[in-house]
């Protein structure tokens, strides 16, 4: 476990592995199928993604100082950097959780709007209820995803996971836009202007990352975008934007054969010493060292 800066715990993957014996591929995905091992009884922040389905008991939680009850056949999604409390959970309480880094997240959903959407918005919905039906397909990715996992001599276990887990979240995203869709509340126009802003970002982040130019497609300064996107998600509109950024390079340098010249050009930047600079910034190291590690 580390902290932050104003010295608040951050619960990282390794800090829940080390708790338990874990169905996990490196620090990227982790299963687990017993609550206990994901409860914290003090406040800190998440620096994962967390997909819980309760399946018997119930449990409350505050997400960001916002209080959430979870009940039999609910779906939870605890999104990363979110400040997240166990304030109950019963005896009799039983689930399933999937857990991975934003990283492999990215690489799930990548070029999927529909699905980065869906999660971002859990960020304010956390909590829905599936069907009978849904709660039983839930339960069956969760152990083909174990089954891969648990099979260390499958050369593209990784890629079959990661496959399996954007048929779950296609699932279970349709899950959430059916309640979202249902629900009697609205977003508010704070919640509006961040989806709109998100869209705007995954459309054009490769060729633009002035926070000035997304505030004029949307019609506000660039100060009033800062302002209602840190409000709603607790990030600024830099920290969302080089998020992307990162996320696409990693991707590129991991998956590709593209000289760092090439990815340099597609991504918009100046040059090749830019590039490097810049991904040094945000990853602790050089485009060449990550792509040989």
């Amino acid at each position: 476990m580390r902290t932050t800066e104003k010295d608040l715990p951050v619960v990282t993957i390794a800090d829940i592995k080390s708790s338990q014996n874990p169905c996990c591929i490196g620090d990227d995905l982790l299963l687990v199928d017993a609550f206990p091992a994901v409860r914290l009884d003090y406040p800190a922040r998440r620096a994962c993604i967390v997909v819980g389905l309760c399946t018997h008991g119930s449990m409350r939680f505050t997400a960001d100082t916002q209080a959430f009850e979870v009940k039999a056949n609910d779906v939870f999604i605890i999104s990363e950097g979110q400040m997240v409390c166990n304030d109950y959970m019963s005896s009799d309480i039983q689930g399933l959780a999937i857990i991975m880094s934003y990283n492999f997240f990215y690489e799930v959903v990548q070029g999927v709007h529909e699905l980065s959407m869906l999660f971002l918005l859990s960020r304010n919905h956390p909590v829905f209820g599936i069907y009978p039906e849904e709660v039983e397909l839930v339960k069956e990715y969760f152990h083909m995803i174990k089954a891969r996992i648990d099979t260390p001599v499958h050369m593209f276990r990784r890629d079959v996971a990661r496959m399996l887990m954007a048929a779950l979240i296609y699932d279970m995203g349709n899950a959430q836009h059916r309640v979202l869709q249902t629900s009697e509340r609205k977003l508010t126009r704070a919640e509006a202007i961040f989806t709109q802003f998100i869209t705007l970002v995954e459309e054009n982040f490769r060729r633009e990352r002035r926070v000035s130019w997304y505030g004029k497609q949307l019609c506000i300064t660039a100060k009033y975008l800062s302002e209602t996107v840190k409000q709603v998600s607790h990030r600024t509109p830099n920290e969302w934007i080089d998020n992307y950024v990162v996320m696409e390079l990693r991707v590129q340098l991991r998956n590709s054969t593209k000289s760092i010249k090439e990815i340099a050009h597609d991504m918009n930047f100046p040059n090749q010493s830019f590039l490097g600079k810049y991904f040094k910034e945000h990853v602790g190291m050089s485009p060449m060292n990550y792509r040989k590690k």
